[in-house]
């Protein structure tokens, strides 16, 4: 398996970490966090950021956790547990969870990890100039779609179908759906609605598409409590499919293209370490991703009986192999 992602990464905090480490936090006090995110990361890279600048979970800083598995509806509730808790800041990874803190409060900081497209969906004036209590990464899926289907094309050639599964509750979700169906008419291929809004949709849309006799699977902004029914669902109807988070090839799909999520984490940090040191969110400038993973799953590939390109393998930042 080749995986430079994670040499890239320990390298960059391991260049960064003495600077950062230096800068001490005021003497005794201990500040409160509430993370908001659909279901736990893999690795808290955000953890080990936070490390890097000096503050200890435990001793100098207290996370607040909260996931919704799925149900865009519990974020207000979370969000009001943070107000009355009084956090320092709230750090969001979700487009709903960062819409859901931003109409609770205007007052404590809110820092967004991959939100796509901040600026279209509300939650900043503009991404040079905030405004308001909310800054962060964005994750720019919405502009980095494009090469996703032409990588998906590039694979499969003779693709002409494209399953797409979205979520109509989620803003971002339903602005990549416009942009996907245009996007994939120009490369050929006629896109098939999967909307799929909550857990008791999920059974019903997956019958409903493969009726429609698609020839591939896009995955737009499905969380990962729904991965393992649509990854066993995709190997049975033998659909090649395609996401944007790494964690999908390692769970069985075929090809992922997208921001690097453990370094949004860790850049992160550095906005919460900025903001507890006294910066207005408003003048801290949305950052975009700076490094993209393609991932190939060559198990996936053989089991549906489908080769990948070499061109496209020798461009691989990660290939699984059988």
């Amino acid at each position: 398996m080749m995986d430079r992602r994670r040499f890239l990464l320990t390298s960059l905090a391991g260049a960064l970490a003495g600077p950062y480490t230096a800068g001490a936090q005021q003497a005794g006090k201990v500040y409160r966090i509430g993370w908001l995110g659909i279901t736990p990361p893999p690795r808290e890279a955000f953890i080990e950021g936070l490390r890097e600048r000096g503050y200890v979970e435990g001793q100098n800083v207290i996370i607040e956790r909260r996931y919704s598995e799925g149900r865009e509806e519990r974020f207000p509730a979370y969000v009001a547990e943070f107000v009355q808790m009084k956090v320092d800041v709230i750090v969001v990874s979700s487009t709903q969870a960062a819409l859901a803190a931003k109409a609770a409060t205007s007052s404590i900081p809110i820092v967004l990890i991959g939100i796509v497209d901040p600026e279209r969906t509300g939650l900043v004036a503009s991404l040079g100039r905030p405004g308001g209590n909310v800054t962060g990464i964005s994750s720019q899926l919405l502009e980095v779609q494009a090469k996703q289907l032409q990588l998906f094309k590039e694979a499969l050639p003779h693709l002409t179908r494209l399953a797409v599964l979205w979520n109509p509750a989620n803003e971002a979700s339903a602005l990549a759906w416009k942009e996907t169906d245009g996007q994939a008419q120009s490369l050929g291929m006629a896109a098939i609605s999967g909307p799929i809004a909550n857990p008791d949709e999920l059974e019903r849309t997956l019958a409903a598409v493969v009726a429609q006799r698609p020839s591939g699977l896009y995955v737009h902004l499905i969380v990962g409590p729904y991965r393992p029914r649509i990854i066993a669902f995709a190997l049975t109807q033998r659909l090649p499919t395609f996401v944007s988070d790494s964690r999908w090839a390692e769970a069985g799909a075929l090809l992922t293209y997208g921001p690097n999520g453990l370094d949004m984490q860790w850049r992160s940090a550095g906005y919460v370490d900025k903001i507890l040191k006294g910066a207005k969110p408003a003048d801290l400038p949305i950052e975009q991703p700076t490094k993209f993973d393609l991932v190939i799953n060559l198990k996936t590939a053989k089991a549906i009986g489908l080769t990948i390109p070499p061109s496209l393998l020798a461009r691989a930042d990660q290939v699984i192999d059988p």
